[in-house]
């Protein structure tokens, strides 16, 4: 097995166990919750998304998974306990949970709508030049990654035009460190007969700043990448609103 080291970063506790959601009644719509969802649909169409606050968009993502029921409330306390309109559709199963009306239906439209964002910010950035559209690159990973609840590390593999042709994750960790094996980033590389990579992880707690580990593993893996003829372009830790690069601090390439 080849040598194992880790990224870490401080421990952040996760939430207990979540409570089951209560069942959702059956029988015909009531007429106010169906005249409701008609003026806010028809609102959409006519003034458009930007127009309905957060509170209504997720009354509108809620319709199908509550079809009988009226969601106000349940937007309202998804929204009180997570924050904001993309902190919940980010938050985690159990967590969502804990909210009553929230059951697993609710959480597969909440998935769907993640992963349809993420493929999204994906068609930007798959197979382009990703130096000279950073920002496109930044918004797919923050997009995917900033709200994990464990550090995952991904590699994103390049060609010789630093042509974006794999975006794979290596290795999903704990809330506080993610092992990382340099021999297999390196395999998998040539594997794909890449001529770069960019290394790309998160940190739960939302701060980018990295560990010691962060830079000592950072440094073994350029290391690598030089013996074997490859470029290592840069290593990004997502944070929640923002993130660091370790070759505009100065901490690649030293």
């Amino acid at each position: 097995m080849a040598n194992q080291d880790v990224f870490r970063e401080p421990f952040l506790p996760l939430g207990d166990a979540a409570p089951v959601a209560e069942p959702i009644p059956r029988g015909p719509q009531p007429s106010y919750i169906r005249d409701h969802r008609q003026r806010l649909r028809t609102r959409f169409l006519e003034g458009g998304p930007k127009a309905m606050p957060d509170y209504e968009v997720l009354e509108m993502l809620l319709f199908r998974a509550l079809p009988r029921i009226d969601v106000k409330p349940i937007a309202h306390d998804l929204l009180k306990a997570f924050g904001d309109l993309t902190h919940v559709i980010a938050a985690p199963p159990e967590r969502l949970c804990e909210i009553k009306g929230v059951g697993d239906t609710v959480v597969v439209e909440f998935a769907l709508a993640r992963e349809v964002a993420e493929r999204m910010a994906r068609s930007k950035v798959l197979q382009r030049e990703v130096l000279s559209s950073w920002d496109a690159l930044m918004d797919y990973c923050h997009t995917s990654m900033s709200h994990g609840q464990i550090e995952q590390f991904r590699v994103l593999y390049l060609d010789r035009k630093n042509v974006l042709i794999a975006d794979e994750e290596q290795a999903r960790g704990t809330v506080d460190h993610v092992p990382v094996y340099p021999r297999e980033v390196m395999k998998r590389a040539l594997h794909l007969n890449a001529s770069a990579l960019i290394l790309v992880h998160n940190h739960p707690s939302g701060d980018p700043t990295p560990s010691d580990a962060d830079i000592s593993m950072t440094e073994r893996i350029d290391h690598a990448a030089t013996v074997l003829g490859l470029t290592l372009h840069d290593h990004v830790i997502i944070g929640k609103s923002r993130e660091l690069s370790f070759r505009a601090e100065g901490l690649l390439g030293r």
